[in-house]
Protein backbone atom coordinates (compact mmCIF):
# COMPACT_ATOMS: atom_id res chain seq x y z
CA UNK A 1 0.00 0.00 0.00
CA UNK A 2 1.65 3.62 -0.77
CA UNK A 3 1.35 6.19 1.38
CA UNK A 4 0.21 8.27 -0.88
CA UNK A 5 0.60 11.17 1.68
CA UNK A 6 4.57 10.49 2.31
CA UNK A 7 5.00 10.25 -1.65
CA UNK A 8 3.02 13.70 -1.85
CA UNK A 9 5.93 15.16 0.67
CA UNK A 10 8.78 14.08 -0.95
CA UNK A 11 7.97 15.30 -4.46
CA UNK A 12 8.60 18.66 -2.46
CA UNK A 13 11.77 17.60 -2.37
CA UNK A 14 11.77 17.00 -6.21
CA UNK A 15 13.33 20.00 -8.36
CA UNK A 16 10.21 20.80 -10.55
CA UNK A 17 12.40 19.91 -14.05
CA UNK A 18 13.11 16.27 -12.60
CA UNK A 19 8.72 15.65 -11.34
CA UNK A 20 7.95 17.18 -14.81
CA UNK A 21 10.55 14.40 -15.90
CA UNK A 22 9.27 11.39 -13.39
CA UNK A 23 5.46 12.95 -15.04
CA UNK A 24 6.51 12.52 -18.87
CA UNK A 25 8.29 9.41 -18.29
CA UNK A 26 5.79 7.01 -16.02
CA UNK A 27 2.77 6.83 -18.86
CA UNK A 28 5.44 5.42 -21.45
CA UNK A 29 6.80 2.82 -19.08
CA UNK A 30 5.70 -0.74 -19.93
CA UNK A 31 5.96 -4.00 -19.22
CA UNK A 32 4.03 -5.60 -21.68
CA UNK A 33 7.53 -6.59 -23.26
CA UNK A 34 10.57 -7.07 -21.73
CA UNK A 35 14.36 -7.94 -22.31
CA UNK A 36 16.49 -11.29 -21.60
CA UNK A 37 20.37 -11.63 -22.15
CA UNK A 38 21.57 -14.89 -21.62
CA UNK A 39 25.33 -14.76 -20.51
CA UNK A 40 26.41 -12.06 -22.66
CA UNK A 41 30.39 -11.68 -22.03
CA UNK A 42 31.09 -8.29 -23.12
CA UNK A 43 29.97 -5.70 -20.05
CA UNK A 44 29.38 -2.87 -22.10
CA UNK A 45 26.93 -4.92 -24.49
CA UNK A 46 24.59 -5.95 -21.74
CA UNK A 47 25.04 -2.13 -20.57
CA UNK A 48 24.01 -0.75 -23.54
CA UNK A 49 20.64 -2.91 -23.57
CA UNK A 50 19.94 -1.68 -20.35
CA UNK A 51 20.22 1.90 -21.99
CA UNK A 52 17.94 1.25 -24.73
CA UNK A 53 14.99 -0.20 -22.41
CA UNK A 54 14.95 2.57 -20.89
CA UNK A 55 15.22 4.81 -23.94
CA UNK A 56 12.04 2.85 -25.67
CA UNK A 57 9.84 2.44 -22.22
CA UNK A 58 11.17 -1.26 -21.01
CA UNK A 59 10.76 -0.69 -17.36
CA UNK A 60 12.07 -4.90 -16.52
CA UNK A 61 14.87 -6.40 -17.83
CA UNK A 62 16.02 -9.75 -16.94
CA UNK A 63 20.06 -11.01 -17.09
CA UNK A 64 20.87 -14.55 -17.34
CA UNK A 65 24.06 -15.15 -15.24
CA UNK A 66 25.11 -18.61 -15.39
CA UNK A 67 28.63 -18.73 -16.92
CA UNK A 68 29.64 -14.31 -16.77
CA UNK A 69 28.89 -12.29 -13.41
CA UNK A 70 29.53 -9.15 -13.78
CA UNK A 71 28.41 -5.52 -12.53
CA UNK A 72 26.45 -3.03 -14.59
CA UNK A 73 28.79 -0.56 -16.59
CA UNK A 74 27.87 2.49 -14.95
CA UNK A 75 29.70 4.34 -17.61
CA UNK A 76 27.45 3.07 -21.03
CA UNK A 77 24.40 2.54 -19.43
CA UNK A 78 24.51 6.16 -18.24
CA UNK A 79 22.58 5.96 -15.40
CA UNK A 80 19.72 4.26 -17.21
CA UNK A 81 20.18 1.21 -14.53
CA UNK A 82 18.68 3.43 -11.69
CA UNK A 83 15.49 3.59 -13.76
CA UNK A 84 15.16 0.13 -15.07
CA UNK A 85 14.34 -3.03 -12.49
CA UNK A 86 17.16 -5.31 -13.07
CA UNK A 87 15.97 -9.51 -12.65
CA UNK A 88 18.89 -11.09 -12.25
CA UNK A 89 18.69 -15.13 -13.10
CA UNK A 90 21.59 -17.84 -11.68
CA UNK A 91 20.31 -19.91 -14.44
CA UNK A 92 18.47 -19.76 -17.67
CA UNK A 93 16.29 -22.15 -16.87
CA UNK A 94 14.70 -20.33 -13.76
CA UNK A 95 14.38 -17.09 -16.07
CA UNK A 96 11.97 -18.65 -18.56
CA UNK A 97 10.22 -20.24 -15.70
CA UNK A 98 9.43 -16.98 -14.12
CA UNK A 99 8.87 -15.44 -17.69
CA UNK A 100 5.99 -18.26 -18.16
CA UNK A 101 4.75 -17.69 -14.58
CA UNK A 102 4.25 -13.92 -15.26
CA UNK A 103 2.78 -14.55 -18.60
CA UNK A 104 5.33 -14.09 -21.43
CA UNK A 105 6.20 -16.11 -24.73
CA UNK A 106 9.52 -16.95 -25.07
CA UNK A 107 10.99 -14.86 -28.78
CA UNK A 108 14.14 -16.27 -29.39
CA UNK A 109 15.87 -13.41 -31.72
CA UNK A 110 17.86 -15.77 -34.02
CA UNK A 111 17.34 -16.96 -37.59
CA UNK A 112 15.33 -20.26 -37.74
CA UNK A 113 13.19 -22.56 -39.60
CA UNK A 114 10.11 -21.27 -38.12
CA UNK A 115 11.54 -17.66 -38.12
CA UNK A 116 9.13 -14.33 -38.10
CA UNK A 117 10.31 -11.00 -39.73
CA UNK A 118 10.59 -8.32 -37.20
CA UNK A 119 7.75 -6.67 -39.64
CA UNK A 120 5.52 -9.33 -38.86
CA UNK A 121 5.73 -9.75 -35.55
CA UNK A 122 2.71 -9.63 -33.25
CA UNK A 123 2.50 -7.30 -30.60
CA UNK A 124 -0.57 -7.98 -29.31
CA UNK A 125 1.07 -10.90 -27.21
CA UNK A 126 3.22 -10.04 -23.82
CA UNK A 127 6.91 -10.71 -24.74
CA UNK A 128 10.51 -11.43 -23.73
CA UNK A 129 12.66 -11.00 -25.99
CA UNK A 130 16.29 -13.42 -25.70
CA UNK A 131 19.84 -12.01 -26.62
CA UNK A 132 22.13 -14.90 -26.55
CA UNK A 133 25.63 -14.72 -26.29
CA UNK A 134 28.07 -12.43 -28.32
CA UNK A 135 29.80 -15.64 -30.58
CA UNK A 136 27.57 -18.94 -29.18
CA UNK A 137 23.89 -17.02 -29.86
CA UNK A 138 21.54 -18.01 -27.63
CA UNK A 139 21.59 -21.57 -25.72
CA UNK A 140 19.95 -24.83 -26.74
CA UNK A 141 17.92 -24.35 -23.90
CA UNK A 142 16.36 -21.16 -24.60
CA UNK A 143 15.58 -22.57 -28.52
CA UNK A 144 14.07 -25.76 -27.16
CA UNK A 145 11.30 -23.48 -25.60
CA UNK A 146 10.95 -20.66 -27.56
CA UNK A 147 7.56 -19.67 -28.67
CA UNK A 148 8.37 -17.97 -31.50
CA UNK A 149 11.90 -16.90 -33.62
CA UNK A 150 12.15 -13.04 -34.73
CA UNK A 151 14.79 -12.21 -36.88
CA UNK A 152 16.11 -8.51 -38.43
CA UNK A 153 16.27 -8.17 -42.33
CA UNK A 154 19.40 -7.82 -43.66
CA UNK A 155 20.74 -7.31 -47.23
CA UNK A 156 24.44 -6.64 -46.99
CA UNK A 157 27.04 -8.75 -46.81
CA UNK A 158 27.02 -9.24 -42.64
CA UNK A 159 25.01 -12.15 -41.45
CA UNK A 160 24.35 -10.60 -37.91
CA UNK A 161 24.30 -7.35 -35.79
CA UNK A 162 25.73 -6.54 -32.68
CA UNK A 163 23.37 -7.40 -29.66
CA UNK A 164 23.17 -3.94 -28.42
CA UNK A 165 22.28 -2.95 -31.68
CA UNK A 166 19.73 -5.76 -32.39
CA UNK A 167 17.92 -5.22 -29.33
CA UNK A 168 17.76 -1.56 -30.03
CA UNK A 169 16.07 -2.07 -33.57
CA UNK A 170 13.69 -4.38 -32.28
CA UNK A 171 12.89 -2.19 -29.44
CA UNK A 172 12.07 1.07 -31.33
CA UNK A 173 10.15 -1.32 -33.57
CA UNK A 174 7.81 -3.12 -31.57
CA UNK A 175 7.22 -0.31 -29.02
CA UNK A 176 6.44 2.01 -31.95
CA UNK A 177 3.84 -0.10 -33.13
CA UNK A 178 2.54 -1.13 -29.05
CA UNK A 179 1.85 2.68 -28.42
CA UNK A 180 -0.27 2.85 -31.79
CA UNK A 181 -2.22 0.10 -30.87
CA UNK A 182 -5.20 -0.30 -29.01
CA UNK A 183 -3.54 -2.85 -26.50
CA UNK A 184 -3.65 -2.24 -22.87
CA UNK A 185 0.43 -1.89 -22.39
CA UNK A 186 1.05 0.63 -19.98
CA UNK A 187 1.46 -0.01 -16.17
CA UNK A 188 -1.05 -0.03 -13.56
CA UNK A 189 -1.98 3.08 -11.45
CA UNK A 190 -0.54 1.27 -8.51
CA UNK A 191 2.72 0.39 -10.56
CA UNK A 192 3.61 3.49 -11.25
CA UNK A 193 2.65 4.77 -8.16
CA UNK A 194 5.41 2.01 -6.58
CA UNK A 195 7.86 3.37 -9.27
CA UNK A 196 7.53 6.93 -8.89
CA UNK A 197 8.07 6.06 -5.02
CA UNK A 198 11.48 4.02 -5.98
CA UNK A 199 12.76 6.82 -8.35
CA UNK A 200 12.07 9.31 -5.78
CA UNK A 201 14.47 6.70 -3.24
CA UNK A 202 16.82 7.29 -6.03
CA UNK A 203 17.24 10.79 -6.54
CA UNK A 204 17.22 12.10 -3.07
CA UNK A 205 20.34 11.38 -0.92
CA UNK A 206 18.43 11.87 2.03
CA UNK A 207 15.62 9.80 1.43
CA UNK A 208 15.87 7.86 4.50
CA UNK A 209 16.27 10.78 7.02
CA UNK A 210 13.11 12.94 5.31
CA UNK A 211 11.11 9.55 5.44
CA UNK A 212 12.46 8.96 9.27
CA UNK A 213 11.63 12.61 10.16
CA UNK A 214 8.58 12.87 8.32
CA UNK A 215 6.84 9.44 10.55
CA UNK A 216 8.90 11.38 13.67
CA UNK A 217 6.53 14.02 13.36
CA UNK A 218 3.21 12.51 12.67
CA UNK A 219 4.19 10.57 15.78
CA UNK A 220 3.86 7.11 14.13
Amino acid sequence: MIDLQLLEHLETYLTPQRKARFDAVLPNRTKHFTVATEDVYQLHNTSAVIRSCDVFGIQEVHIVEERNSKRIDHEIAMGSQKWVDLKRHQTVNACIKNLKQNGYQIVATTPHENDQLLADFDITKKSCFFFGREAEGLSQEVIEVADCFLKIPMVGFTESLNISVSAAIILQDVTNKLRQSRVNWHLSEHEQLEKRLDWISKTLKSYDEIVNRYYEEKGV
